[in-house]
């Protein structure tokens, strides 16, 4: 029997496909646990509750609000379309409720300002759910390139290439959320690109580039939302790297994450969703070079796996829940690492936006 005073109870605010995800997640996490869910309607949010199980003991609420009021709520997760999130968030940790929220956080990093400011003034934590941070792989990933001179080192990062796209249905294109300026106005730059972009700055442990530049294959559809576009990131010092980004709703599913040091890379072609739930794996390639006349090469890439017994939705919630405990029961403060995390990435985002105004012109961060 789970010890309901030593797990986080979350409310979750709305219905969004995603929140089925992250419901789930919270089932998995051994620290957690769901005690409310709440939409605009009752009637929505009841049905919500019953096509995915949820136990009686949730409750279910027909406003946001309602869900902000409950004392048994001690974390919020916030699926709603993101010009929803600064309302909600800021709304939420004034109320004292730890702010799990979807990517991308915000729509600009003023607004992301002010959900960070309401987190810091009310002491509770804040972290977005970028979900492939969390899993196992990542960490053992992160080894490869940042002990330096290691063995087991790629060495310093020159290159670095990712994608993050997906075939969109006519549906998808005519009436998601993600399509739509006045819910998700960031289009594929906030729901894709805030992987690749998290991806490159997490490659470069969180020093952000000098130079921000968006291509000019960039797709719009007819109410200026962003459906497919290729960025470059620049960074100068203490070694120059480049990195490339492509996301777009319209293309073909692909996840790509590609680092290229001095002495060896690392491949991965499911960086964001692995193949599996239980396992993911990656190439790993040292001292590549071609044989005689060219013919081949001399080693073929070490397919590396790494095993993990749960999801990555469930481990980001059990990491997040492991905050707010120690926050709750410990007097801990709130960690600043996700936070941070989040509002580089929504600098380069913003950054992207604004070389794209400019004609795509380099901008300097």
């Amino acid at each position: 029997m789970m010890d309901s005073t030593k797990t986080v109870r979350f409310g979750i605010l709305g219905c969004a496909n995603i929140a089925r995800k992250v419901a789930r997640a919270i089932a998995l996490a051994p620290n957690a646990t769901l005690c409310a869910v709440a939409s605009r309607s009752k009637e929505k949010a009841e049905r919500f509750a019953a096509e995915n199980g949820f136990p009686a003991s949730v409750r279910v609420y027909g406003s946001y609000d309602q869900v902000l009021e409950d004392p048994g709520v001690d974390a919020v997760y916030v699926p709603l379309p993101t010009s929803l999130h600064v309302r909600w968030a800021v709304m939420a940790a004034g109320r004292k409720k730890h702010v799990l929220v979807e990517k991308p956080a915000a729509l600009d990093v003023a607004e992301l300002d002010r959900i960070l400011a309401a987190v810091e003034s009310n002491g509770v934590q804040f972290m977005d759910g970028s979900m492939w941070l969390h899993h196992p792989r990542t960490a053992h990933i992160q080894h490869l390139c940042c002990v330096p001179r290691s063995a087991n080192c790629i060495g310093p990062i020159h290159f670095i290439h990712s994608t993050s796209t997906m075939a969109a249905t006519p549906e998808f294109l005519a009436s998601d959320i993600r399509v739509k300026p006045e819910l998700d106005g960031l289009g594929a730059l906030g729901d894709l690109a805030w992987y690749c972009i998290g991806a490159s700055l997490w490659a470069k442990g969180y020093q952000l580039p000098i130079t921000v530049t968006a291509l000019p294959d960039f797709t719009r559809n007819s109410a200026g939302v962003i459906l497919s576009i290729t960025v470059s990131l620049l960074w100068d010092q203490p070694n120059q790297t480049l990195a490339t980004i492509h996301c777009s709703f319209l293309s073909h599913t692909s996840m790509d994450l590609a680092m290229c040091g001095s002495d060896g890379s690392v491949h991965l072609r499911d960086f964001i969703i692995p193949y599996q739930e239980t396992s993911a794996s990656f190439d790993l390639t040292f001292g590549a070079k071609f044989v005689d006349l060219h013919i081949g090469w001399n080693v073929k890439p070490e397919e590396v796996h790494v095993v993990n017994e749960l999801p990555q939705e469930a481990l980001m919630v059990q990491e997040f829940s492991r905050l707010v405990a120690g926050i709750r029961d410990c007097g801990s403060q709130p960690s600043t690492k996700w936070p941070e995390i989040s509002r580089k990435t929504q600098l380069v985002v913003d950054a992207v936006n604004k070389s794209l105004d400019l004609g795509c012109k380099p901008v300097s961060l």
